[in-house]
């Protein structure tokens, strides 16, 4: 049997794998905050559509054409086209959630956790606050906007009648204060709007991934492993990469192989994708210059080498990923 705890996009994913590799799945929700926008890019929605086999999970999803961006001490204004569809976390949960499913026993129990818990290591102190926002009639409603200021930073996204302001760093009014892009594209001030949501925006990972043990062990997954910084984190497509790898972990162990392998490949493949994480944050990063940049750089810093220090003696990857499967590198 595999218990998988939480209903977001991760356990979704996972009770979906295993319940189509007939395997038993019992599902306990745990209700969390979820972030009130999305955006979820265009390869992003065909894996999960692949996952799901569906083609209509993002199709009532509000359609991004562009960014426009001004970061940096240069602030330099760029356009660039994008692909994608703003969602709710929650609306995206649930058009995700999976049945539970009648398999076959496995060979092992394993609980799958994705609600986060406590034993977090974090790499920065930032936090953002969500808030609906008017657009003016002369904005674009299938652009986002983004904006680096000496304390922070300004996501603007659009969802039809509403929009989202993303504000990281300082409080929203006095980014706004600041910002010479983003605060022309809004109708009404942040904060003269109901709907605000507050969250962690640092890069974060649990501290223990996996554990197995007497037939019986666990996986962390989703953001019960890892949190991104919405810079540059797909947070969803991650969440989703992880399920995918959660899974064939599991199934491999029904096969009979190796457990304690299967487990210690799991966790440096997820550190090694929170590496990566904090060395693209670190470049946006690293392009600001002020106090609050600064002191986020050296906790992205502490991160990176954090993870260098878990991964200096890990053997080389023994398994890679074909389609949803762990296959032994020959």
């Amino acid at each position: 049997m595999t218990t998988i705890l939480g209903n977001g996009v991760a356990a979704s994913c996972c009770a979906h794998l295993l319940g189509a590799a007939g395997m038993q799945v019992r599902i306990e929700r745990a209700d969390r905050s979820k972030v009130p926008a999305l955006l979820i890019g265009a390869a992003t929605q065909a894996l999960i559509e692949d996952v799901f086999g569906r083609r209509d999970v993002f199709r009532a999803g509000h359609p991004v054409a562009k960014k426009v961006v001004a970061w940096g001490d240069r602030a330099e204004v760029v356009e660039v086209p994008h692909s994608g569809v703003v969602i709710s976390e929650a609306d995206l949960s649930e058009r995700l959630r999976a049945p539970v499913m009648d398999g076959a026993a496995n060979a092992h129990d394993w609980t799958i956790r994705t609600a986060p818990s406590a034993g977090e290591r974090c790499f920065g102190s930032r936090m953002a606050t969500a808030s609906q926002v008017r657009l003016r009639e002369s904005s674009f409603n299938d652009t986002c906007w983004i904006e680096s200021v000496e304390s922070g930073w300004l996501f603007l996204i659009p969802d039809g009648s509403t929009s989202w302001l993303l504000s990281v760093g300082a409080p929203a009014e006095d980014l706004l204060g600041r910002s010479r892009m983003v605060a022309a594209q809004i109708e009404s001030d942040a904060s003269d709007d109901a709907g605000t949501a507050t969250f962690p925006a640092y890069p974060r990972i649990s501290e223990a991934l996996c554990s197995a043990g007497c037939g019986a062990g666990w996986l962390a997954c989703g953001s019960a492993a890892m949190a991104f910084d919405p810079i540059c984190g797909d947070g969803a497509g991650n969440a989703v990469r992880e399920a995918i790898l959660a899974s064939a972990v599991i199934r491999a162990t029904d096969r009979g192989e190796d457990v304690e392998a299967l487990l210690a490949h799991y966790r440096a493949r997820l550190i090694s994708g929170f590496l990566k994480h904090l060395a693209l944050c670190r470049q946006f990063y690293a392009a600001c210059s002020g106090e609050w940049w600064a002191s986020e750089l050296k906790l992205l810093d502490e991160g990176i080498a954090w993870c260098r220090e878990q991964l200096a003696d890990a053997p080389p990857f023994r398994y890679r990923l074909a389609g949803f499967e762990l296959k032994i590198v020959s």
